[in-house]
């Protein structure tokens, strides 16, 4: 069993900063691609920015410029720097995973319960 815990997330006020991190733990063999998405209230899921193990980094447009996907291997964490908030960044932030549980090459993916990113005056 894998786990993703999200921590980081809270209230800041427009033009402020947060970091987030997620931390996998568990039955890990390796970790492939790791991502950040957010919902808002009455909106889809979205990708917010993604990194390869290699870290090759993709980021949504509305984003690009102010935040900041990162990943520590040794850790099995990665982090989003997020820099100039919008009120329209507010959403819920959850991580993702994609994971080798054992040296059979098969990939599973995991999702972390999310925290709540609120930027408002």
């Amino acid at each position: 069993q894998v786990q993703l815990v999200e921590s980081g997330g809270g209230l800041v006020q427009p033009g402020g900063s947060l970091r987030l991190s997620c931390a996998a733990s568990g039955s890990i063999f390796s970790i492939n691609a790791m991502g950040w998405y957010r919902q808002a209230p009455g909106k889809e899921r979205e990708l917010v920015a993604a990194i390869t193990v290699g870290d090759r980094t993709n980021y949504a447009d509305s984003v690009k410029g102010r935040f900041t996907i990162s990943r520590d291997n040794a850790k099995n964490t990665v982090y989003l720097q997020m820099n100039s908030l919008k009120p329209e960044d507010t959403a819920v932030y959850s991580c993702n995973a994609d994971v080798r549980i054992s040296a059979f090459p098969a990939w599973y993916n995991y999702w972390g319960q999310g925290t709540q990113v609120t930027v408002s005056s």
